[in-house]
Order: structure tokens, then C-alpha cells, then sequence
């Protein structure tokens, strides 16, 4: 080759890499405005939500809330300047539903996140979707132990304690105030009770007697009669709020009496009392769990920033557990999207959320990092007297494995207009 054309060659070479600069820049800014869902005025993230079916009483309410949260965010700009769109798909509990709806979310919608999915039985039936089309899962509103799971499912997260932490929280109190006692478990016949009856069987041992019921049976009556025929004098219950309802309901009705410990997300005294109406004071004496300020603490700063929220955006609900919950989710996820930048992409924020350190109005810390994708780390124990529902003695935290320890360090206050700025 003569030293002229290899001249030529070299000075082409060099136009076409210095080309190639501009054009990978170029290619990185496509990327970028090509994020699903995210455009420079909105992010649109989706969920499933029993709004119909046997979820629908009390669970129905917390996407309406969390929706809330975000019209108040979008009314002082929103976050980095985009408003927050939150499609709300019904299932109605019914994990076939949950398929179709999510897929749509996911394929036809394109969400860039899905946030708060409720149900054990329904979003367990659309993991492997998500992990393939490798979306943001945060915050599934279900205390499953299948969140969990960061090796096998990397962008899924839960948010409230796990179902087997909360019932060795449960088990601790009962075996302290209780001794010798026959102590009994009723449950949801899927992850939520198995899980449960795991963490009070880690506490208590064996129980006395167990039973379970499916969400498209409401005859609970023979699971309770063979719970009083056992002679159970506690009955840690595991149960969605239309269930507790019943179970208590059928106890009275067969002058069953039993201290009743009920997991927190079926124990919402607002929403139960709805549904048992003048029956309600069957309620007198339920003991539960929560990790949220209480409804009726009126002198909470939380609750007076969300009744404020709520009294603008979602005064056609009541303001009750449920309510709070959704509130308080969204916090949590505001928290990560500003974490994930200005500029977010589906995997900065599933970074944002491993790296963790978010506070907010929850009584104890939560549990995220690389290898753990569970959410909140403990509870502290309410009981129901004269009406009301309010929380007694220390909040207690577990990581899953070591024991139940109790939690000193104070609450967190809410920033001006409770919206996070970091």
C-alpha cells in the first residue's frame, strides 16, 4: 500500500471516530428520554387493587389515598418538575385478574414502575411477568416473605413488616401475658397465613389447634366451631378485614370467647365496625399490631398533615388505617424517586431503594440493602377499648431471624406539606 492511501485511510478513520462521538452521546440522551413512562412532565407508575370482590371492604381505600398523596405532591410541582400519574387497575382479588391487568400495565401502558400491587395470592401470580420485563416492584402491599427474595426477583420490594416478623411479635406478647394458655391460629390458606403461623410457631411452639379459610368461601362457621371445640382461650387470626369480621361474628354468635389477636391488616377498627355494624362490640378487648401513627391520634403530627390531604383530595372516603397506609406508601415512594435523580430510569430506582435509608411516618426503621427486600422491621401492639383502638407498650422490631427486640428511638416528624425534599 503506498503512503498516500494509507494517509487517506488514516484520516478517515479519524473522521469517522470523532463521528462517533456525537453520535454516542446522542445515543445516550435516547435512552434516557426513552424510559417507560417517564417523559420531562410525568411519571406514570401503575397497580392492582381489589376495588371490587373479597378485598374490596377497607382495602378498596388505599389506592384512593395514595392517589391523594400525589395530587397534593403535583399541586406544589410535583417531583424534579413532572407530576406523578397513578393508573389504579381493579382484580378484584382474583389472581387471574391480576395477569390481565398487570400485563396491561406493563405492555400497553408502559408504567414505569408498579407501585403497592395488593394481595398475597394475586401478586405472587404475576412475579416472574415482572422480573422478565424487569420493572420497578416496590412496595407490594402484602407482609409475604416472597418480596423478599432480591436474588430471585431483583426489582421487587415489600413495605410492611413480613408476616412471619409480625407473628413472632404477636406470639411474644400472647406467650408473656398468657402462659400455659391454649393458643390457637386462624388463617388466610396461602402464604399470608402459612407465613404467619411460621413466626408464632417460632415463639410458641406447636399451636393447639389451627384452621384456615379461602377468600371465595365465606362459611366460616365449622373452622370456628372446631377452634372452640379444641378449647382455644387465644386465637392469633391472620385474616383479610371481611374475614376477621366473620370469624369474630361467628365466635359471638356460638358463645365462643377467646382473646382475639388479630394481624394488622385485617384489624382496622374503623373498617370493621363498618362491616359488623351494631354487632361491633364484639371488637371490645381485640388485640393487634400496627407501625403506622393510629387514626384517632389526633395530636400526631402525621395524621394531622394526612387528614389536611385528605380533607382536600379524598374527603369522600373515611380517613381510617386503610387510608393512612396508602398515605404513607406514597411518602415512601416520593422518598425514592427523588432518590433515583433527576433524571430516573427504572434501574436507578431500584438502586435508590436498595440503598435505603428512607424514614417517614413508620414507628421503626426499614430492613432494604442489597440482599434484603423486605420492608419494615417491626410493630407495636394496639387493643381496642371503649371504641377506640390504640397502641399500649413498646414497639418491638425483629430482623426475621435474631429475636424480638424492643425499639426506643424516637419518631420522625413530617417535613413542611409532609412531602419529602431529599
Amino acid at each position: 500500500m503506498r503512503p498516500t492511501t494509507r494517509r487517506i485511510l488514516a484520516a478517515a478513520t479519524g473522521l469517522a471516530l470523532l463521528a462517533a462521538v456525537p453520535a454516542c452521546a446522542d445515543d445516550e440522551k435516547q435512552a434516557a428520554e426513552n424510559v417507560p413512562g417517564v417523559t420531562d412532565t410525568e411519571v406514570v407508575i401503575g397497580t392492582h387493587q381489589p376495588l371490587t370482590g373479597p378485598a374490596a371492604p377497607g382495602y378498596s381505600k388505599i389506592s384512593a389515598a395514595t392517589k391523594a398523596y400525589f395530587e397534593h405532591v403535583n399541586s406544589k410541582g410535583g417531583v424534579n418538575g413532572r407530576k406523578i400519574v397513578y393508573k389504579v387497575m381493579d382484580d378484584g382479588y382474583n389472581p387471574a385478574n391480576t395477569e390481565n391487568v398487570v400485563r396491561k400495565l406493563v405492555l400497553d401502558d408502559k408504567v414505569f414502575a408498579l407501585l403497592g400491587g395488593l394481595g398475597t395470592p394475586t401478586h405472587t401470580n404475576v412475579l416472574e411477568f415482572v422480573k422478565t420485563q424487569k420493572v420497578p416492584d416496590l412496595f407490594v402491599s402484602s407482609g409475604s416473605r416472597n418480596w423478599n427474595q432480591p436474588d430471585k426477583y431483583p426489582t421487587t420490594f415489600g413495605w410492611q413488616p413480613d408476616y412471619t416478623v409480625e407473628g413472632k411479635i404477636l406470639a411474644t406478647w400472647v406467650k408473656q401475658q398468657f402462659p400455659g394458655a391454649k393458643v390457637c391460629h386462624f388463617g388466610q390458606n396461602d402464604d399470608f397465613g402459612r407465613d404467619s403461623l411460621a413466626g408464632v410457631e417460632k415463639i410458641l411452639g406447636a399451636v393447639a389447634a389451627k384452621q384456615t379459610y379461602t377468600t371465595t368461601n365465606q362459611q366460616v362457621g365449622p373452622a370456628i366451631g372446631a377452634l372452640k371445640a379444641a378449647g382455644c382461650q387465644v386465637v392469633i387470626s391472620a385474616s383479610i378485614p371481611g374475614f376477621t369480621a366473620l370469624a369474630m361474628g361467628q365466635a359471638a354468635g356460638q358463645g365462643f370467647r377467646a382473646q382475639w389477636v388479630v394481624s394488622n391488616v385485617g384489624a382496622d377498627y374503623t373498617t370493621l365496625s363498618n362491616q359488623l355494624g351494631d354487632k361491633k362490640v364484639i371488637l371490645e378487648g381485640m388485640v393487634a399490631d400496627n407501625y403506622l401513627p393510629m387514626v384517632g391520634d389526633k395530636a400526631n403530627p402525621w395524621i394531622q398533615e394526612f387528614t389536611k390531604i385528605h380533607q382536600q383530595y379524598n374527603s369522600a372516603n373515611p380517613i381510617d388505617g386503610n387510608a393512612i397506609y396508602g398515605y404513607s406508601m406514597a411518602y415512601t415512594f416520593v422518598q425514592a424517586l427523588l432518590a433515583a435523580g433527576k433524571d430516573p430510569t427504572r434501574e436507578k430506582l431500584v438502586e435508590a431503594v436498595q440503598k435505603g435509608g428512607f424514614r417517614g411516618p413508620g414507628l421503626t426503621p426499614f430492613r432494604y440493602s442489597d440482599d434484603v427486600h423486605a420492608g419494615y422491621s417491626g410493630v407495636r401492639l394496639s387493643k381496642v377499648q371503649n371504641g377506640a383502638q390504640a397502641y399500649f407498650g413498646p414497639t418491638y422490631t425483629d430482623d426475621g431471624e435474631a429475636a424480638v427486640t424492643e425499639f426506643t428511638e424516637p419518631p420522625t416528624t413530617p417535613p413542611a406539606d409532609a412531602i419529602p425534599t431529599t
